[in-house]
């Protein structure tokens, strides 16, 4: 009998600490936008973590680091000594992007901005991916943060995404918001983890990682989450895991690391598969006015795999004095994420669709460029973000709380447009039709608002074309997508 009383009791307890658990954990949890719910983009382990002391020591970034220590600068090489071994490697790597995200002007001057209104509470987190080096190692400060390049060039050197970054994580905690674990030293001595199991060097460990191979090595720093508001502000790794890429092992090195035949080291063996460190993305424009042209130019070849525009339904003839239409088709064809993808301020990839007459007359555009920025309605693809009284935030993303709209077109996706105009009554024919599809990863009138009028000169980078002409007549027929000729 005194069993019997004593079960239900100890269920009244189990009841009571669970509902006592779940009241700290929801209370534990940030609270998401009332217009937005990121409940699918917030990991409740980190933000439980956030209130851990000593949990996130480079508090609001989550690196982390072998017992949560700052590490000291001579744990770390220059990449000129890896270079010295891993030449062809080393070469590529500075003709990235990684190499510059330290030094990269836009950057630096969102940087700067950003650390002023936020009186530093974002120092950490914008420099954590950026120089993982210098975050890890103490050296981030307002100061740093809000000085020229030049001067922290002098003063306070520090290298971007290097060697010594990406080759001491040894693992990672999360996928957002560089939650990689960072272990220069593993064994008490230089340690390097890689992706192959038969590495050997005279100089370092060599520790074979499978988390080297794998997409989710990327998505600690390719995934961004808002640290304070929890706005999904990047979430490009996510793109990827969603889609068909990730479902057939087209992992992200994959594209941005394709393998080459040669050697990963002067004195190592000749493999037919090394990968490469070119780490091409869509910033061409910024390579280029860093002096890295070899690089830029793989950036152009990369978005010309990346979309295709073609017209979907053409009218086989037009008639003057009459308004008429013509659909444009642009796919993802070549993107594991969407298109396009990354910082949301400035990507954007748009149509610029004309029509021009045979005597050479414009007699319609939508697409064009105006005051630094495409023309009103242009049909565009870019995720806009905003404060939390929905007002849109082209600069300043530390205050961004929801996400406005994203209309950017998913792997594989398509978008199709329409474009209504008025021939004129005295148009000569044959019409002739053009669309570009176009990219840049910023506009023209940002960059001149961080960087002073003219002092980048932002590149418009055409990823795809279709030209098509088409006859006058009086009558109007429609051909389907299934008998048109591009």
């Amino acid at each position: 009998m005194i069993h019997s009383k004593v079960v239900p009791l100890r269920r009244l307890l189990c009841l009571l600490v669970c509902l006592l658990t779940a009241t700290l954990v929801a209370a534990d949890e940030p609270q998401g936008n009332d217009n937005q719910s990121n409940d699918k983009w917030v990991e409740p382990a980190r933000s439980r973590l956030m209130h851990v002391i000593g949990g996130m020591p480079f508090f609001p970034h989550r690196a982390n680091t072998t017992g949560n220590l700052v590490l000291n600068v001579k744990d770390f090489d220059n990449a000129q000594v890896c270079g010295a071994c891993h030449t062809e490697i080393y070469r590529q790597w500075r003709s990235s992007m990684m190499s510059q995200a330290w030094d990269e002007p836009i950057y630096r001057a969102l940087l700067k901005r950003a650390s002023a209104a936020t009186e530093g509470k974002v120092d950490n987190f914008c420099t954590g991916c950026h120089t993982p080096i210098g975050l890890t190692t103490g050296q981030i400060t307002s100061q740093v943060n809000r000085s020229s390049i030049e001067d922290s060039a002098k003063n306070h050197p520090m290298p971007g995404v290097d060697c010594e970054t990406c080759h001491n994580i040894s693992a990672r905690t999360g996928l957002d918001n560089g939650a990689y674990v960072l272990s220069p030293r593993a064994h008490g001595k230089p340690t390097k983890f890689g992706p192959r199991r038969d590495a050997v060097s005279p100089y370092h460990d060599t520790v074979y990682s499978a988390l080297h191979t794998r997409s989710d090595f990327c998505g600690t720093c390719h995934n961004v989450t808002h640290p304070f508001s929890s706005v999904a502000v990047e979430r490009t790794y996510d793109e990827w895991q969603e889609s068909t890429y990730s479902l057939n092992n087209v992992t992200c090195q994959s594209c941005h690391m394709p393998g080459f035949a040669g050697k990963a080291a002067i004195m190592g063996p000749d493999r037919e598969e090394v990968a490469s460190h070119w780490f091409s993305g869509a910033n061409a424009m910024m390579l280029k006015h860093l002096g890295q042209e070899e690089g830029a130019q793989r950036a152009r070849d990369m978005l010309g795999r990346a979309g295709d525009i073609k017209f979907e339904q053409v009218p086989a003839a037009m008639t003057p004095g009459q308004y008429t239409s013509v659909a444009v088709k642009v796919t993802n064809v070549g993107a594991g994420h969407k298109l396009p993808t990354g910082f949301p301020e400035g990507r954007e990839m748009w149509i610029d669709f004309r029509v021009r007459d045979a005597s050479g007359r414009e007699i319609y555009r939508l697409g064009s460029i105006k005051d630094g920025k495409t023309e009103v309605n242009t049909r565009n693809f870019k995720v806009h973000i905003g404060d939390k009284d929905g007002n849109p935030l082209d600069v300043e993303v530390w205050n961004a709380t929801q996400i406005l709209s994203d209309n950017r077109i998913l792997p594989k996706g398509y978008d199709i447009g329409e474009f209504s105009f008025l021939v004129p009554a005295d148009a000569v024919g044959p019409l002739t039709l053009t669309a570009d599809l176009n990219y840049w990863p910023f506009s023209q009138k940002l960059a001149d608002y961080l960087l002073g009028k003219d002092q980048v000169q932002v590149e418009i980078t055409r990823m795809a074309n279709v030209t098509q002409s088409v006859p006058l007549s009086t009558s109007l027929s429609v051909v389907g997508p299934d008998t048109a000729h591009f």
